[in-house]
């Protein structure tokens, strides 16, 4: 491969005909984009309140009840609904010097900017009718009002990147050199097989899906190679991003670029506060499933006299999940845990132990190197210790079978999924795609959570409708609720929700049959 980043189109045969992007727009102004989101969402980004007036008793609505393009859609051409058909309110529509006619009779000059303003406040036209009590009367600030309708004077002309009448440019970037090039090229491949086949069966809206990816030459993914795939190629959204370390920085990015990504491969997901907006996670991180794993322990009777004590190495996703853990205990009531730090590949389990019996542990957590588990164990079974162990998914590994037996039903571990998720419809649709575009067989809880957020995205473009929009993809999203993918716990999104599945399933090692025995079913963590 040379050493340079280059993109390589996975158009199919079947999209070798078709034409470009329809031509780029120019980009909204501070203005406009304020405008824009008051005429989406019905919300102002200076957080001042927008109200809505509707009906001859001026029933008072939030004003993201009623946003604009609800009715008038984000085209602004209007959109039939329950019988009632908005007006075209296209800049163009709207100042036809010769004024407009209604299908009802009604008419009116030319809109000026002062017209648009009572229109919109007032529910009174150009020619100084009435307008139907379907449409809301605004009120919202100055400011608000006059970003709104420089706004409107760009509806039917801004349209989001990556999207025309025969396609939808959607972007990934994974490491293509290293210790995690093998899994990008897999996790490409399943995202690729899937658009391919939803392709073969007419797209979305007869729209094509087209593959934009991006193989980075370094360990991981960088804000820099985002912003060339999303400003070079203009990728509509993005999914399948492996984000693993670099989360923060890849999350402020896309929030800041707009640009809706569904299923980042990530241990550590970034919400935020305020929300990113942006970003649809499929999975709890290790973050989340701490959570649950603690929640699931307070339930006990002895919770309260638990004493836990976290073995970690320094990192930020374990700094993550020791805050997680925090907060956690504190919310259910339990005593706040007691952190024991080493440092990597400097393991000394005599010592170790030795602290965790003097500040009386009665629960380990731990989050350290792999190879350091066992050695805690046999260290701690020498002493006759037997405390409770909590685990994530990734360590727990079948060399917990040779654990003392004195760990017997005390070693717990948490797991994002589990098999009963795994549908047979799901797993017949997984095992077709996989057999028909041969994809390997390897990494498969790569593949499944590639295949699955490849799924979401492709319901939610189709829920969004033929009117495709970042920001009509984004509510699509937010609508779904409890979605199957046929391959993971049931998928559920909204407003301030960007966790599909929050959560996870409890598991305890059964030292004796040398396996792993469900003790939960799924713990739901809001």
């Amino acid at each position: 491969m040379k050493n340079r980043l280059r993109f390589v189109s996975l158009a199919f045969a079947s999209l070798a005909l078709l034409g470009g992007i329809a031509t780029a727009q120019q980009p909204l102004t501070p203005q406009e984009a304020r405008g824009k989101q008051i005429y989406s969402r019905g919300t102002s980004a200076s957080g001042k309140e927008i109200l809505a007036y509707v009906g001859e008793a001026s029933l008072e609505i939030p004003g993201n009840v009623m946003a604009c393009a609800n009715c008038h859609g984000q085209s602004g051409q209007g959109k039939t609904e329950g019988g009632i058909t908005p007006s075209n309110i296209t800049w163009e529509a709207l100042t036809k010097p010769y004024g407009v006619t209604h299908a009802n009779g009604r008419k009116h000059p030319a809109y000026t900017d002062r017209s648009l303003e009572l229109a919109i406040t007032r529910g009174i036209d150009a020619g100084g009718n009435k307008l139907f009590n379907t449409m809301p009367r605004f009120q919202m600030s100055k400011e608000d009002l006059d970003d709104l309708i420089l706004y409107i004077k760009r509806l039917g002309t801004d349209l989001d990147p990556g999207i025309s009448d025969r396609k939808i440019v959607i972007g990934t970037a994974t490491p293509s050199a290293g210790p995690l090039a093998e899994l990008g090229q897999v996790v490409r491949d399943v995202i690729a097989a899937v658009f391919a086949e939803t392709n073969s069966q007419g797209g979305v809206y007869n729209r094509q899906l087209e593959l934009k990816y991006l193989p980075v030459e370094t360990r991981s993914v960088t804000r820099a190679d985002l912003e060339r795939l999303i400003k070079d190629e203009k990728v509509f959204a993005l999914t399948g991003v492996l984000m693993a370390g670099v989360e923060g920085e890849l999350a402020a990015f896309i929030a800041e670029q707009q640009v809706p990504l569904v299923g980042p491969l990530t241990l550590d997901p970034r919400i935020g506060s305020p929300l990113n907006r942006q970003i649809f996670y499929t999975l709890s991180g290790n973050a989340g499933q701490m959570r649950a794993l603690i929640d699931f322990v307070a339930r006990k009777p002895d919770s309260k006299s638990l004493m836990l004590g976290i073995v970690y190495t320094p990192n930020d996703l374990n700094a993550s999940i020791i805050q997680a853990a925090k907060e956690q205990s504190q919310k259910d009531g339990m005593s706040a845990p007691q952190v024991f730090e080493y440092a990597s590949g400097k393991f000394a389990a005599p010592e170790m132990v030795a602290g965790l019996k003097q500040a009386n542990v009665s629960a380990v957590m731990f989050l350290g190197g792999a190879a350091d588990l066992p050695v805690l164990l046999s260290e701690a079974g020498k002493v006759n210790w037997f405390p409770q162990i909590f685990l994530q998914s990734a360590s727990a590994s079948t060399a917990l079978f040779e654990s003392p037996a004195g760990f017997d039903g005390k070693i717990f571990s948490t797991f994002p999924s589990a098999p009963n998720d795994q549908k047979e419809e799901g797993l017949r649709e997984f095992r077709t795609v996989s057999e028909k575009y041969k994809l390997p067989q390897k990494h498969l809880a790569a593949q499944i959570s590639a295949y699955s957020s490849a799924k979401i995205l492709i319901e939610a473009l189709k829920r969004a409708g033929k009117e495709l929009s970042r920001e009509r993809l984004i509510q699509a999203l937010e609508g779904l609720y409890n979605f199957q993918t046929g391959l993971t716990p049931a998928i559920t999104y909204g407003p301030n929700r960007r966790i599909g599945a929050t959560g996870a399933y409890i598991v305890t090692v059964d030292l004796k049959e040398k396996k792993f025995v469900p003790v939960s079913d799924w713990v739901e963590i809001n």
